[in-house]
């Protein structure tokens, strides 16, 4: 079956384009819109596997289409495809759960395997998008957890999944890798093993605790 599709950008002749880019056999275009509000209804409507979206629209910025489009519909993916790379761009949409962060010179081919790869729930970052996140993570991270953080790992001391958390927290399973890179850098592990046993070293996890 092919992959439905939806195209959310605020310019008609970018929508056109890649439209073009997605008309054969693998993937249906079943709707397109021009804002977040717009892009909402369509989903609702249409029920795609995968949100080909912009950042920076009018009426709502992709981070919120992303954060409610999590909440309406927890099943779809959403691929960010923008022309920013900044973290002021790039982390509130990963941290919103976005499935993968492409910038818009992608090639033709890499941007159909992107799809391809977001609807089967696979990450997928351009390679400046992937410095940004590294970049992040390998500042000085002497901050505490925050409080979503904590709920990663008070659930993955508990035994369970990417998988499972994501659906206990209602995130994707990126958004998941995405706060396990951030606390094995502020807690200087490499695993999630080593991960859990500094937390209760620290005192962030009590034995015995709902967490």
């Amino acid at each position: 079956m092919p992959i439905r599709l939806i195209i959310v950008d605020d310019h008609p002749v970018v929508r056109d384009g890649l439209r073009g880019i997605f008309t054969d056999d693998e993937f249906e275009v079943v709707g397109e819109a021009g804002d977040g509000f717009e892009a909402l209804a369509v989903v609702q409507r249409t029920n795609p596997d995968v949100v080909l979206t912009d950042l920076r629209m009018p009426k709502m910025n992709g981070a919120e289409l992303i954060r409610r489009l999590r909440e309406q519909s927890p099943g779809v993916r959403v691929l960010v495809l923008t022309t920013f790379d900044n973290d002021v761009d790039v982390l509130p949409a990963i941290e919103e759960g976005a499935t993968g962060y492409l910038l818009k010179d992608t090639p033709r081919a890499e941007l159909r395997s992107a799809v391809q790869a977001a609807a089967r729930g696979e990450t997928v970052l351009s390679p400046s998008v992937a410095g940004v996140l590294t970049q992040k993570i390998r500042a000085p991270q002497q901050q505490m957890l925050s409080r979503r953080e904590l709920e990663v790992l008070s659930l993955i001391s508990r035994g369970a999944t990417n998988r499972d958390v994501a659906r206990k927290l209602f995130i994707t399973e990126a958004t998941v890798k995405t706060h396990l890179l951030h606390i094995f850098a502020k807690l200087e592990v490499n695993d999630r093993a080593a991960a859990v046993a500094a937390a209760y070293e620290t005192g962030l996890l009590r034995p015995g605790a709902d967490g």
